[in-house]
């Protein structure tokens, strides 16, 4: 016989969370949405059921309904067994939808439109403001799209549509970066359906399914780049002065913006020689070594760093920053939009962004010789080869890198 088990999505969530079932039969793992949130605080993880509590008082009715589904499963387990039939994930989980046909738990049947609209109002409460515009934006084109051509749900995702969709995100000048991060997000939003039980198409998985890419010309600040920005006399110009400040704290911690424009006094410890900070993005915690110079900008603001500009204005006031420090070398930029490729010269200082400091922080790390283990368990990195394609590093400096390397002498 099987095993029957519920577990919650996110664990650790401060608000409703989906319930899942997972059934191991046969050396073989079968889960299932049950359609089913609760918030984990009311949650037994040892009982697999919600707690008895008067906090939550249709508890006994919500765990009726937990047992209606494991008893389900079992059912559809036993069933077709005794009917001579090999279970599968597949004839498993229409066994168990047919046990669960009064449609007591069975998940509502949504369009796809009507998933994404509801899922991106709740991911509001979860994720980034600039996570939910991006939902936002991917939504409108695909509403622009079913307006053009026909209406989409969740069966029209194919690799038919994949290559028409292309073609239409084409005729919108978007670069391959851009197009690549929509088609990304629709396979975002067609596993979280998939997860949940409202979809069975899973033709978006196929690898011919791909999402585009193309290296970006981002750009990277060295050391002694570093210590021009920083010489700066921008006194005369505190927006400028602030900017140039957050940016080096950047520079040198590895931090997202969300994250380096957030630090209050309780992150700074081990006596003023660790920051230590749990991250915005992946609500991972990391522990970064103060560089002089990072100490030298909290001993300035007393350890309370100033109010952060938008990441929009402050990416504005950056471009300004750099140009002031001199930093106008010519870097050829290509770009792939519309299906043609643009080539063109942009003065380096026009390049930098916020994010810059970040990639600036690791590619500094890798040419100083830090183990890249080391850099990873700062910037977050799961793999090293996602870290190396992060890193920017030009065929000369990865030479003179490896000028010191005993095969070299």
């Amino acid at each position: 016989m099987g095993k029957a088990k519920f577990i919650l999505k996110e664990p650790t969530s401060k608000t409703d969370t989906l319930i899942y079932l997972i059934f191991r039969y046969q050396y073989q793992r079968f889960k299932y949405s049950t359609g089913e949130k609760i918030n984990p605080k009311f949650w037994n993880t040892t009982s697999q059921r919600v707690k008895t509590t008067k906090q939550f008082t249709e508890h006994p009715e919500f765990n009726a309904r937990l047992d209606k589904i494991q008893n389900g499963i079992n059912n559809a387990f036993r069933k077709l067994l005794n009917d001579g039939i090999q279970p599968n994930n597949t004839n498993l989980k229409e066994a168990l939808e047919i046990e669960l046909s009064d449609n007591i738990v069975k998940p509502k049947k949504l369009s796809l439109f009507k998933f994404i609209e509801d899922y991106i109002e709740e991911s509001k409460l979860n994720k980034s403001n600039g996570t939910i515009k991006v939902y936002n934006t991917t939504f409108t084109y695909l509403k622009d799209y079913a307006k053009k051509y026909k209406p989409i749900d969740f069966e029209s995702i194919t690799l038919e549509f994949y290559n028409n969709y292309l073609g239409f995100l084409k005729k919108h000048n978007l670069s391959n970066n851009t197009v690549g991060k929509h088609i990304k997000t629709i396979k975002s939003f067609m596993n979280e359906a998939t997860e949940r039980g409202h979809n069975t198409n899973l033709e978006f998985r196929n690898k011919r399914f791909k999402t585009i890419r193309e290296e970006s010309d981002s750009v990277y600040l060295s050391v002694d780049e570093l210590k021009k920005v920083e010489k700066l006399d921008l006194k005369a110009s505190p927006r400028l002065e602030k900017v140039r400040d957050l940016f080096l704290i950047g520079c040198y911690t590895g931090l997202r913006f969300s994250d380096f424009t957030q630090i209050n006094p309780e992150n700074i410890v081990s006596n003023n020689t660790v920051i230590e900070i749990r991250t915005k993005k992946t609500g991972q915690r990391v522990s970064i070594p103060l560089h002089k110079t990072v100490r030298t900008i909290l001993k300035k603001y007393k350890n309370k760093l100033p109010k952060a500009y938008t990441n929009q204005t402050m990416n504005d006031y950056l471009k300004d920053v750099i140009s002031l420090a001199g930093i106008k070398e010519k870097i050829e930029t290509t770009i792939t939009k519309g299906g043609k490729v643009v080539k063109k010269p942009i003065s380096k200082h026009k390049l930098v962004s916020t994010h810059t400091a970040r990639r600036s922080f690791a590619t500094n790390l890798y040419l100083a010789e830090v183990p890249t283990i080391s850099i990873m368990k700062i910037t977050g990195h799961q793999t090293e080869r996602s870290f190396l394609q992060y890193i920017r590093v030009s065929q000369k400096e990865n030479a003179d890198k490896l000028l010191t390397h005993p095969f070299f002498n």
